[in-house]
């Protein structure tokens, strides 16, 4: 029996994050809004009371409707954002591809961005040098590898963050709507990469409107609507309950 499969990889613990919405966006508005009294900003509660572990090696997909608090959750579990109750704990190394290319400096060429990225993402200069040219070669914009990422298309950009991205030396994948990058064949390629981290045993969340990606990758969904949640079960389960009123 493998005792790692029910060892937590990530603790999410009564995690609740509220946001601050302004309604006033200069000291002129804001002076007129209190002069008739009206509000200069309200409070919206993005999560409220969520609570679940997700196990080394499983693969969890969170589902939910635009504005349902979903991706707000992931960049809560990558350490973007704090909540401001509960906790959330990981183990190991966590890489997200939420921002992808965040890292990236215009003015560095793709070869430069790869090492300076990579490193923002927690590898050594060794890890790089050994993980260079794969991750080049799945980028397939080598001839363009020395020229300043300015000067590339989005799609170029897009391709050389995520290769970066997907070849972390990490232990959790979180992946945010990220498969939406590049064409058709790109895409199936990032999902194939994905799939054998998955089948290598890498604990996986994934948010995606993708319900066939869904289905792929993860085998346990978690439903969030209106910063609520309602549903964590099997994957289909979760996609029918998403899907119910």
């Amino acid at each position: 029996m493998d005792v790692t499969k029910n060892r937590p990889s990530i603790i999410v613990e009564h995690v609740q994050k509220t946001f601050l919405l302004r309604h006033a966006h200069s000291f002129k508005e804001a002076f007129i809004s209190k002069i008739k009294k009206k509000k200069i900003s309200s409070s919206f509660q993005a999560l409220k009371d969520i609570d679940f572990t997700v196990n080394e090696g499983e693969s969890v997909a969170i589902l939910g409707y635009n504005g349902s608090g979903k991706s707000t959750l992931l960049k809560l579990i990558s350490g973007v954002l704090e909540p401001d109750k509960g906790r959330i704990l990981t183990r190991g190394r966590v890489a997200g591809l939420i921002e992808v290319g965040a890292g990236f400096h215009p003015d560095l060429s793709g070869r430069e961005n790869v090492y300076l990225n990579a490193a923002i993402l927690g590898m050594s200069k060794r890890e790089i040098d050994e993980r260079f040219d794969d991750i080049v070669a799945f980028s397939e914009i080598e001839e363009f590898i020395d020229s300043e990422v300015k000067h590339y298309s989005s799609g170029m950009f897009l391709r050389l963050a995520f290769s970066v991205a997907i070849h972390v030396e990490l232990d959790i994948l979180l992946v945010d709507e990220i498969l939406s990058v590049g064409d058709a064949p790109f895409r199936e390629k990032c999902r194939k990469k994905i799939r054998e981290l998955v089948d290598e045993g890498k604990t996986m969340v994934v948010v995606s409107h993708d319900t066939g990606t869904v289905r792929d990758l993860c085998d346990r969904g978690i439903v969030i609507r209106k910063g609520e949640m309602v549903f964590d079960g099997p994957v289909e389960e979760a996609i029918t309950a998403l899907k119910g009123k």
